[in-house]
């Protein structure tokens, strides 16, 4: 099998900031896509609703990657605070999920709403044929069930709401496509920086990672989705201010989540603004950092920012630390079509 590797170089500017942003692709020529031309591709909406207009943009962008979007007739119907009642966003996440003919779920929105549909979701048996569930925030109870009980990797990556806006970079939209149309079989973080002095070590971390949401993830102790991950966690959220992030790293590890992990990855932190301006939440993730034996690395570009990375879970996942650390993510494969 020839392996090649190659460089995709994107510049991101943000008002008077440039960012120049690399990513490594390797092309392995027995490499199979996770997605094709012509593939169906379920939309749901397990937590809050997004308006009509981002849904058909969402839509318009399935359909120019030459996919096949497919939107059950009520995705989205009265409920206090979601897309639609519990009992229909779980009957359109069921079939979506079980259906024969499609290749990916993708979800249009995060917010709330999946952890009241889980424990119908538990009580299934997992279908016999994985696929790629795609999303974020909200969709880390999703990834939970889907990774660590039904053992189905993820993608922790846009909700389709977004992706149909102008303001996503090109770059973004077009590692996408890599690594759903099988040209990058891997994804490289590059520039990570140690947190503690683990991290600051040379070493090599080989597993898998899981993880998402800090917020949505804490929400699962407790329930009878917990359960304590052996490899790397990934974290993040936005919009928590300091002592509610300290809060929640600090019940997770007294609920025992830490502790057979090898590694923790931060990607974006992003708001939670003190009532004076100032901002601790870099500040306590560098104290928590210090406070355990395993490495902590942040610099993840993935999670609630204006440039969001794919992370593929429960795949293989190699971890380099000290100088010019950076995390190798394998793109998951599945069953042949």
């Amino acid at each position: 099998m020839r392996s090649e590797r190659g460089q995709l170089t994107a510049v991101l500017r943000m008002g008077r900031v440039e960012c120049v942003i690399r990513v490594t692709i390797e092309v392995e020529g027995m490499q199979q896509p996770l997605l094709a031309p012509g593939d169906i591709v379920d939309i749901v909406a397990p937590g809050f609703r997004c308006g009509e207009e981002q849904l058909e943009r969402g839509i318009a962008f399935l359909e120019r990657q030459e996919l096949v979007p497919r939107v059950p007739q009520e995705l989205f119907g009265a409920d206090l605070l979601c897309a639609n009642t519990d009992a229909r966003r779980f009957a359109q996440l069921r079939k979506a999920l079980y259906a024969r003919d499609s290749r990916a779920v993708w979800c249009v929105r995060g917010g709330y709403g999946a952890l009241r549909i889980i424990e119908r979701l538990q009580a299934l048996k997992p279908p016999s044929k994985p696929k790629l569930l795609i999303g974020y925030s909200d969709a880390t109870t999703l990834h939970q069930l889907l990774n660590l009980h039904w053992g189905w990797p993820s993608l922790h990556g846009p909700l389709l709401d977004r992706l149909g806006g102008t303001e996503v970079p090109e770059a973004e939209r077009a590692e996408l496509a890599a690594v759903l149309f099988g040209s990058a079989p891997q994804t490289t973080f590059a520039d990570l920086q140690p947190l503690n002095a683990a991290a600051r070590r040379r070493q090599r971390i080989i597993s898998r990672l899981t993880g998402g949401n800090l917020t949505v993830l804490q929400s699962t102790l407790g329930t009878a989705l917990q359960r304590r991950p052996a490899g790397m966690l990934f974290l993040e959220d936005i919009g928590e201010r300091g002592y509610r992030i300290d809060r929640m790293l600090e019940q997770l590890r007294q609920a025992g989540v830490l502790r057979n992990l090898k590694a923790i990855v931060l990607g974006a932190f992003l708001g939670g603004a003190e009532a004076d301006g100032s901002n601790l939440g870099h500040a306590v993730l560098e104290r928590f950092a210090r406070t355990l034996p395993i490495p902590v690395l942040s610099g993840i570009q993935a999670g609630h920012g204006a440039y969001q990375r794919p992370v593929f879970l429960h795949t293989r996942a190699e971890l380099r630390c000290g100088p010019q650390a950076q995390l190798v993510v394998d793109t998951p494969g599945f069953a042949p079509r």
